[in-house]
């Protein structure tokens, strides 16, 4: 991806978010990238390396599949190359939604997300009642060949009343306002993977 259509493709999204809460793009990062990015969430999953994710904070968390059924594993610098460019990449669209909304976005906290067959998650909010430091949310989706009767779409309800489905195809981005958007995961008929993060900035509280 060059300076310039890096340039454009965030500028667009920053519209987006900036008017309506929410954006949506196809081949946010290169399909090299993307397929390298799949691999490693299936070799961490065939492995073992994902764990049932949980809902709450601190002790209140608790593995509730009947809210939620991925598995995951956060990501953190020096794991793989492919980690490694994205996070660049994620970086990079940090800095641009700063100098373009003056958000204070600190930092960038993302994992894989591993959805088999059948699991979903309920209809929540991405920021926590005692921690503001979740500003925008981030879903990247890693899916070859997604099909709409297979499923698994994201679904944000909108501030209109309407709803929007966001197929999991791999290299599309989903960006929303995480504590304005509304918006759950629907079941699908084979496994589902992306990686879901959000930009944080400093929170008012001791966390």
């Amino acid at each position: 991806m060059t300076e310039s259509s890096q340039h454009d493709l965030f500028a667009s999204l920053i519209d987006d978010l900036a008017n309506q809460g929410w954006s949506q793009r196809a081949l946010f990062a290169p399909e090299v990238l993307t397929r390298e990015l799949a691999a490693e969430c299936r070799k961490r999953a065939h492995s073992g390396a994902l764990n049932a994710a949980s809902v709450g904070r601190g002790g209140a968390q608790q593995v509730q599949e009947g809210i939620r059924g991925d598995r995951i594993q956060w990501l953190e610098p020096g794991q793989s190359a492919a980690c490694d460019q994205y996070l660049q990449h994620m970086d990079d669209l940090r800095q641009a939604l700063n100098r373009t909304l003056y958000l204070g976005l600190e930092d960038y906290e993302c994992h894989f997300a591993c959805y088999a067959p059948g699991a979903f998650y309920q209809r929540h909010l991405d920021r926590f009642r005692d921690d503001d430091r979740r500003t925008v949310s981030a879903v990247f989706y890693l899916n070859d060949d997604w099909q709409p009767e297979q499923g698994g779409a994201l679904r944000l309800y909108l501030a209109d009343g309407r709803e929007h489905d966001v197929l999991p195809r791999a290299g599309t981005l989903a960006l929303f306002l995480s504590a304005d958007m509304p918006h759950e995961v629907l079941p699908a008929t084979r496994e589902r993977l992306s990686l879901t993060g959000w930009f944080r900035r400093r929170g008012e509280g001791p966390f």
